[in-house]
C-alpha cells in the first residue's frame, strides 16, 4: 500500500489552510479580487486590434520570426504584438522612462534632492516618469506605424489603407494603450497585491505557457527521433533544477552580525543583544534584466522598423541569439545590478543609522569603517548575484542550440515569474500575519520569504 512521505500530508493540509485563510480575510480577498479583475481587463485588451490592420498577416510575420526580435518582444507583451493589439507596445515605454529617470537622479542635482524628500519627492519623480512614458510611446508608436506600412508587399497587405491618417491613428492608439497599462499597474500596486508593473509582465509571460507546452508536445510528435521522451525528461529535470536554483539564490543572503551596546536607564539595563543585518545576494531583484531587455529592445525596434542600410546591419548584429547581443546584454545586467543596488542600499546611511542606535559590527569601528565593510561585503555579493542573473538569462541560447527547444525557455521570463511570485507570496504573508492568521508562516516562523528579505 502506498505510504505518503513524512510531512507531505501535513504540508498539503497547511497549504489548503493558507488558501482558506486568504479568503477569510475581507481586505485580502478584496485586494486579490481587484488584482484578478485588472489582469482580466489587461488580457481582454490584448485582443483589441489596432484599426486598419490585418491581424492574420501580422501573426504570420511574427511566426516567421521564431527566435527573433519580434518573437521576443511579443513574449514580453503577452502576445499583444502578434495580435497587433492596442497594447502592442506593452509596458516597456514606462520601464524605459523609469530607467532614464533613475539615471538622471544620479546626474541631475534637482532630481537627486527630490529623491531624498521621501514620499513627496518620489511622487514628483514618478510624475516625470509618466511624462517620459508618453513621449517614448509616441516615438515608438511612430516607428511601429512606419514599420507596419513597410510590410505591405505584393503577396500580403498588412495595412489596409496606409498613409498619414493611419500613422496618426496608430500612434494615438498605441500611446493610449501604453498609458492605460501604466495606470492599470499603478492601480494594482495601490489597491491590489504586488507590484502592478511586475504583475502585468508576469501575466503576459504566463499567458504564453499553454502555447509553449503545446509546442513542446507537438515537437515530440513531429520529431520523435531527435526529440524523444529522454530529451523531454532531461528538459523537465533541468526546468525543476533551474527553478530551484533561482529560488535558492533569490532567498540567499549574507547575515552581518550587529551587536547593540548595553545602557542603563534608572535601575534597569537595556540592550546588549545581538541581531543581524541581512544583505541579499540579489538585492536588485528582477530590475536588471528588465532594464537591460528594454534598452536593447528600443534600438532593435527602431532598426527593424526602418529601411536604413546601417540600421539594418545593426539589427542583424543585435539579434537576440547572436554573440554581440549576449555580450551587451550580460554587460548591461552586471551594470544595472551594481547601479540599482547602489541606489537602493546606501552603506553610509546604514552605518550612520547603526551608530545612532548604539550598534556596531563586532571587530569593526562604527562610522566610516562600518560603511566601508558593508560596502565591501555588498560588492562581493552583488558580483555573485550579477553573474547568477546573467547565467539564468542566457540559458535559452544554450537550450536552443543544444536541444532545439521550440519556445523561449527560462532566462529573463523565468527570473521574472519566480521573483514576482516570491514577492506576491511575501505580501500575502504580511497581510495574513497582520490579521493574526497563520498563513504561510506556521508556528515555527516564516516558510516563504520574498526577494527583499
Amino acid at each position: 500500500m502506498f505510504a505518503a512521505p513524512r510531512g507531505l500530508l501535513p504540508g498539503l493540509f497547511a497549504a489548503m489552510s493558507v488558501i482558506v485563510n486568504i479568503f477569510k480575510l475581507p481586505e485580502l480577498r478584496k485586494r486579490l479580487g481587484f488584482t484578478l479583475a485588472m489582469l482580466a481587463v489587461y488580457r481582454l485588451g490584448v485582443y483589441i486590434a489596432v484599426p486598419g490592420v490585418d491581424r492574420r498577416v501580422m501573426s504570420d510575420i511574427v511566426n516567421q520570426d521564431q527566435g527573433g526580435f519580434l518573437d521576443y518582444f511579443s513574449m514580453f507583451s503577452g502576445g499583444a504584438l502578434e495580435q497587433l493589439s492596442v497594447f502592442a507596445l506593452g509596458i516597456m515605454p514606462y520601464i524605459s522612462a523609469s530607467i532614464i529617470m533613475q539615471l538622471m537622479t544620479v546626474v541631475v542635482p534637482r532630481l537627486e534632492q527630490l529623491s531624498k524628500e521621501g514620499e513627496t519627492g518620489r511622487r514628483k519623480i514618478n510624475q516625470y516618469s509618466r511624462y517620459g512614458t508618453v513621449g517614448l510611446a509616441f516615438v515608438q508608436g511612430y516607428f511601429m506605424a512606419s514599420w507596419l506600412e513597410s510590410q505591405n508587399t505584393t503577396g500580403q497587405q498588412l495595412v489596409i489603407e496606409p498613409g498619414l491618417g493611419f500613422e496618426v491613428m496608430t500612434v494615438l492608439t498605441l500611446t493610449g494603450g501604453t498609458v492605460f497599462l501604466m495606470w492599470l499597474g499603478e492601480q494594482i500596486t495601490e489597491r491590489g497585491i504586488g507590484n502592478g508593473i511586475s504583475i502585468i509582465i508576469f501575466a503576459g509571460i504566463i499567458a504564453n505557457l499553454p502555447l509553449a507546452i503545446y509546442q513542446l508536445i507537438q515537437k515530440t510528435q513531429d520529431d520523435p527521433d531527435n526529440f524523444g521522451p529522454m530529451t523531454l525528461a532531461v528538459l523537465f529535470a533541468m526546468a525543476i533544477a533551474v527553478i530551484a536554483f533561482v529560488i535558492v539564490m533569490e532567498r540567499g543572503q549574507r547575515r552581518v552580525q550587529v551587536q547593540y551596546a548595553k545602557r542603563v536607564v534608572g535601575r534597569r539595563m537595556f540592550g546588549g543583544n545581538a541581531n543581524y543585518l541581512p544583505l541579499r545576494i540579489n538585492s536588485a531583484g528582477v530590475i536588471p534584466p528588465i532594464f537591460a531587455s528594454s534598452i536593447l529592445m528600443f534600438p532593435n525596434q527602431i532598426a527593424g522598423m526602418t529601411q536604413n542600410e546601417w540600421l539594418q546591419k545593426l539589427s542583424g548584429a543585435l539579434r537576440y541569439d547572436g554573440w554581440l547581443y549576449i555580450t551587451v546584454y550580460v554587460g548591461l545586467i552586471v551594470f544595472f545590478c551594481y547601479f540599482y543596488t547602489a541606489i537602493q542600499f546606501n552603506p553610509t546611511d546604514v552605518a550612520d543609522s547603526l551608530k545612532k542606535q548604539n550598534a556596531s559590527v563586532p571587530g569593526i569601528r562604527p562610522g566610516k569603517r562600518t560603511a566601508e565593510y558593508i560596502d565591501f561585503v555588498l560588492s562581493r555579493l552583488t558580483f555573485v548575484g550579477a553573474w547568477y542573473i546573467s547565467a539564468v538569462c542566457i540559458l535559452p541560447q544554450f537550450l536552443q542550440s543544444k536541444f532545439d527547444v521550440p519556445f523561449y525557455y527560462g532566462g529573463t521570463s523565468l527570473l521574472i515569474v519566480v521573483g514576482v511570485a516570491l514577492d506576491t507570496a511575501q505580501q500575502i504573508e504580511s497581510h495574513l500575519v497582520t490579521r493574526s492568521y497563520e498563513g504561510f508562516a506556521g508556528p515555527k516562523g516564516p516558510r516563504i520569504r520574498g526577494r527583499r528579505g
